[in-house]
């Protein structure tokens, strides 16, 4: 008779390749920077707004990751992200800090090495700004 074989017991590593598709790291940068404190948006505005109109239109997709481009390697992953920053935010310490999450994210989850995080700050968002865009909503 054999004994069972405990979940984790057998060397499975080389049974098999895991492949991680761009679009897997794209979201899980985007959804990590999107999140630091400091950050308004991702993208240029013409981006967002296109990611918007596609997020309506049934089919569209509804994971938009504008302002996001990687390359993946097979163990290795660089990002390009282009922000928006909130005014008065100190920008290399908002782009610091994306940066560390990011690569600490994006290793976490996929176990890729991220050799870069390259951030372009795009504009920068003025507080009157989003009471015009309130008023234009109204």
């Amino acid at each position: 008779m054999t004994e069972p074989v405990q979940r984790g017991a057998r060397d499975t590593g080389n049974l098999g390749r895991t492949t991680i598709a761009d679009g897997v790291v794209a979201k899980i940068a985007y959804l990590t920077a999107r999140d630091v404190p400091g950050v308004h948006a991702l993208g240029s505005g013409f981006s967002r707004s296109v990611g918007e109109l596609r997020r309506r239109v049934p089919g569209g997709g509804t994971a938009t990751v504008h302002g996001v481009k990687v390359e993946v390697g097979e163990r290795q992953a660089a990002v390009d992200l282009d922000v928006v920053v909130e005014y008065g935010e100190i920008i290399p310490e908002v782009g610091r800090s994306v940066r560390e999450d990011v690569i600490a994210a994006v290793e976490r989850m996929t176990g890729l090495e991220v050799v870069e995080v390259n951030i372009a700050v795009s504009d920068v968002k003025l507080p009157e700004e989003e009471e015009e865009q309130a008023e234009r909503v109204r």
